[in-house]
């Protein structure tokens, strides 16, 4: 998977934008403000994504392409490293957990106001 592939995926998402506020490297996918996925624009390597705690632990024993999340709350975040042990659909299924989690906490309001978003 390349990277414009990946931004595609995220894009076709509800409510997503994307950005780069850290820096011209960052590529940062959020939905309704809220970081889901962020990676290198230039060096498209791994993707932190955001997940539940205990399921992090599971999937960092399990594959040694997930670790925990550089430069990120270690507990909620996890690097995962395309390629090796982790394939496209683990990358594309894990990101949409990660969309899933952030998006399952926006509060009620926000959540219909992107389901009228989507269907118009």
């Amino acid at each position: 998977m390349d990277i414009e592939s990946y931004r595609t995926y995220c894009m076709s998402k509800k409510g997503v934008e994307e950005g780069l506020p850290f820096d011209e490297n960052v590529l940062v996918f959020k939905v309704a403000g809220k970081i889901f996925a962020l990676t290198d624009i230039n060096d498209f390597e791994y993707v932190n994504l955001k997940c539940e705690p205990e399921r992090s632990i599971e999937l960092r024993e399990s594959y040694e392409g997930i670790k925990p999340g550089y430069h990120m709350n270690k507990k909620h975040w996890n690097s995962v490293y395309i390629g090796a042990d982790v394939n496209e659909r683990m990358l594309m299924e894990l990101t949409d957990d990660s969309y899933n989690l952030v998006y399952s906490k926006l509060p009620a309001k926000v959540r219909k106001e992107l389901e009228e978003d989507k269907g118009a």
